[in-house]
């Protein structure tokens, strides 16, 4: 499999070449964080990931909003979002839409017949969305960075694909002009007609086949209105640069952390929510709407430990949290308390089980 780095040329590779964070042989995170296993856990993971884990899938789907008639009207307050699945949110701030990381295909794989597969549907489809003013994407792993989706994508707007240095060579490939794509490396920006984004840092790493590891660039983004700004965190680990991102570029209205997939074996290169809370502090808080959970297996916990671990934390770190269901429309400074709507999903798993079992003798 050719690697970005290896298809990229020109300009292109002239800036990933050029980059503080390129070591020559790819990107490295500024800490030295790598993505191999914690020592001593590489064993214990490979077993818990086969054989262990409890609930990892829901036992029923997940309830859904259609937000078609929410998004018919004004935004009141200058920002709003709409959790689409994992990463993916429309989000509408000053007047803008932007959204980030689109994977609406069933699977986060390369391939459409393995690989984890969607728990519930997307609430709306490519087709369904409004106009966008830009798409956002983080980094090039399958469950941020989906060809369908970005093709469908392409040929239905004329958004510009707003991403991390070398993840262009990818989107090139797949045919997407390249007027068509901004490559940003970090504290890099560009004005759009009524937001910049900026690209900022991240502790994770990338790649999506064999060669190609490290040879393109992560990032997390903000979305920057007049009046409205929002940090959509990517995937990364916990990073004291997240301080220096709030002293630069803050404060966020609202900060788009992810939760799930964590491991203490992935401690660096994945929050988890309990680091997530942590992040939420270093950017100066906000409104925390948590991403990167409820849509996808990708982890060994189960499938709502994310939220039930959130819910019980946040109080004593005083954090906003906005957990809204998939498609519903909120404007997270008016949003007061979160509904555990989770916990419905898991009744309704066992009174279905309950129902279905055969009579006792």
């Amino acid at each position: 499999m050719t690697s970005p780095s290896e298809r990229a040329a020109g300009l292109r590779v002239e800036r990933m070449h050029g980059s503080p964070r390129w070591a020559g042989d790819g990107f490295r995170n500024t800490f030295g964080a790598k993505p191999e296993l914690a020592p001593g856990t590489a064993m214990p993971t490979v077993v818990d990931f086969l054989f262990r884990g409890d609930r990892r899938v829901p036992r029923a789907p997940l309830p859904t909003v259609a937000p078609f008639d929410a998004w018919a009207r004004p935004v009141e307050t200058g920002l709003r979002a709409t959790w689409l699945g994992h990463s993916t949110v429309l989000l509408e701030v000053d007047g803008a839409r932007v959204l980030t990381d689109p994977v609406f295909s069933d699977r986060a794989s390369p391939v459409s017949f393995a690989g984890p597969k969607r728990f519930t549907r997307a609430p709306a489809s490519i087709a369904e969305l409004p106009p966008l003013d830009a798409v956002v994407i983080s980094h090039d792993h399958y469950d941020h960075l989906d060809r369908a989706s970005i093709l469908e994508l392409a040929a239905r707007s004329d958004a510009p694909f707003v991403t991390s240095l070398g993840v262009g060579a990818h989107l090139a490939s797949w045919g997407i002009p390249n007027e068509r794509i901004v490559e940003l490396d970090w504290w890099e920006s560009v004005e759009l007609r009524k937001v910049t984004i900026t690209a900022a840092p991240s502790q994770h790493f990338s790649g999506r086949g064999l060669g190609s590891r490290n040879a393109t660039l992560w990032s997390s983004m903000i979305v920057r209105g007049a009046r409205r700004s929002v940090f959509f965190s990517g995937d990364t680990g916990l990073t004291p640069e997240y301080a220096e991102i709030r002293d630069r570029l803050g404060p966020f209205d609202l900060v788009m952390l992810e939760v799930g997939a964590f491991h203490p074996a992935w401690g660096s290169i994945h929050l988890g929510p309990a680091n997530a809370l942590e992040a939420s502090t270093l950017l100066g808080g906000g409104a925390f709407l948590p991403v990167h959970w409820g849509t996808f297996n990708l982890a060994m916990h189960a499938w709502d430990e994310p939220a039930e671990t959130l819910v019980e934390l946040a109080p004593r770190k005083g954090a906003h949290l906005v957990m809204p269901r998939l498609g519903e429309v909120v404007e997270p400074t008016r949003v007061e308390r979160v509904e555990t709507w989770w916990r419905s999903v898991e009744e309704r798993g066992r009174a279905v089980e309950l129902a279905s079992a055969p009579p006792q003798a």
